[in-house]
């Protein structure tokens, strides 16, 4: 995949307007921000950017109208200055008269954060990016700059004013987080061999999303499964769980799932790896069940001994492996074995490891793993949707290099 990126951009006195996802957890309560790993991870491409002399503009978004954690980027500022160790304007506005006054007297190494994007009515609609261009968002702060740089991973399913609008009329780059998303999960598409996909959590139909192009396309050699979605295949190869067990399906409107799951099990068979065991909660605790002993009527929770033995054997010898979603309710005591030991074995593999989704990611931080994973992807609805192999506007937008080419040279 080719994509412009900073490398030989001449920034210097020039004003760049930056696009980054700091949508971050806030406290309910209190507002404050309770993880701000998005918040760190886009501090590199500002940094560089104003330490090359460029007036550094930063849009970004919080939350939806309407949701608790809609609120402003005041405090998002505070924490930026913290990650890019200098300071950090906030100004209260998107693109008013404010605004403009403010950019014009920007000097080289400033950076300024604008106000929540999504104050703005026309950021809340996805169009194709002729149309964003003509927002009055985009041809308020347009001329205003001369490059926009798009480090937004986590929203580059999305096709808003901020995102690809700014693209049809200035030249376009990946920042630094931005490119290396796009060239680590490359990887996952084109692996080296044998790549191993593992998937659990509760969005069964992203997990089948994902098992459909890995498979149908000769990307993955195995695909382990588990939690949800390992319930569901397991239902789809005929076997009776239980009424507690069948009735969660039920309640998540799986029963299209289970159907398009037994399509897969038909088409790809042993490529696709269901639970051999299971750990279901007994009075409070964990209790192994073989695959003979079910129907149960209790909750499961886990992989068992016998699965999570196969499933570190492949990964053991794959030199790719993809993860996304939790094995099992890995946030209970005596439910997190499964998860926490599949991911020690991707930290103690040779292979190269990516790891998508915020539980995921989660139970890697408290399995004490997370900082021998390869790559951790920032973007969870982006990186379900390239790992699906969907299109994703940004990169669209970013994968058009002629493009920005001919912007370049008119500019």
């Amino acid at each position: 995949m080719e994509f412009p990126t900073l490398d030989g951009v001449d920034v210097k006195g020039k004003t760049v307007l930056v696009r980054v996802d700091i949508n971050s957890p806030l406290d309910p309560n209190t507002g404050e921000i309770l993880d701000d790993t998005r918040i760190r991870e886009c501090a590199p491409t500002l940094k560089e950017l104003a330490h090359k002399g460029a007036k550094v503009v930063v849009m970004a978004h919080q939350g939806r109208p309407g949701d608790k954690d809609f609120t402003t980027l005041e405090k998002h500022a505070k924490k930026l200055t913290e990650a890019v160790g200098m300071g950090v304007i906030y100004l209260a506005d998107v693109f008013g008269p404010l605004v403009k006054s403010k950019i014009k007297l920007m000097h080289p190494g400033e950076i300024l954060l604008l106000d929540n994007v999504r104050l703005c009515a026309e950021e809340n609609l996805n169009r194709p990016m002729e149309e964003q261009a003509k927002t009055h968002f985009v041809r308020a702060l347009a001329p205003l700059v001369q490059l926009y740089v798009n480090d937004a991973f986590g929203a580059a399913h999305r096709s808003q004013p901020s995102l690809v609008g700014f693209s049809a009329l200035l030249p376009t780059y990946a920042g630094r987080l931005m490119e290396r998303e796009l060239k680590a999960l490359s990887r996952a598409l084109s692996p080296e061999r044998p790549c191993i996909y593992v998937l659990g959590g509760v969005k069964v139909d992203d997990s089948l999303d994902i098992i459909e192009n890995v498979l149908s396309k000769g990307i993955a050699d195995s695909v382990l499964t588990g939690g949800l979605v390992g319930q569901t295949f397991l239902a789809a190869s005929g076997r009776n769980l239980g009424g507690s067990n069948l009735e969660l399906l039920k309640q998540k409107g799986l029963e299209k799932e289970i159907k398009r799951a037994k399509r897969l099990l038909d088409a790809h068979g042993d490529e696709i790896k269901v639970p051999l065991d299971v750990v279901v909660e007994a009075q409070g605790r964990p209790k192994e069940l073989s695959l003979k002993e079910l129907p149960t009527e209790l909750k499961i929770c886990d992989i068992g001994s016998r699965t999570l033995n196969e499933y570190s054997k492949l990964i053991e010898g794959a030199k790719t492996v993809v993860s996304n979603g939790p094995l099992g309710v890995f946030e209970r005591a005596g439910f997190e074995r499964g998860t926490f030991e599949v991911l020690k074995a991707m930290a103690s593999s040779q292979a190269f490891t990516i790891l998508g989704g915020g539980h995921m990611v989660a139970a890697a931080q408290a399995a004490g793993i997370a900082g021998q994973i390869k790559h951790i992807s920032t973007g969870g609805g982006a990186c379900i949707g390239f790992l699906s192999g969907k299109p994703l506007p940004v990169v669209e937008v970013l994968t058009n290099a002629k493009h920005t080419q001919q912007l370049e040279a008119q500019a």
